[in-house]
């Protein structure tokens, strides 16, 4: 038999998130290295995400009023 795993078919009980409090519907768990569950809401993992792939000197110039031609 196969079973589906599609998000929206899994009923998934409302938990806390680990970061910012809220009971949430949406998240996902990560396991520590000691087997150790942390829910956290999807919110807060693009948040987390957000940036990611920038440079760390990464700034836009139009900003500081060079428009670049």
């Amino acid at each position: 038999m196969i079973e589906s795993n599609d998000p929206k078919a899994m009923d998934k009980p409302i938990v806390r998130c680990a970061t910012c409090d809220r009971e949430v519907e949406h998240y996902n768990t990560f396991l520590s290295p000691t087997n150790e569950e942390r829910i956290v809401c999807w919110e807060c993992t693009g948040r987390d995400e957000k940036g990611f792939n920038a440079k760390r000197d990464f700034r836009r110039d139009a900003r500081s009023g060079v428009i670049p031609r």
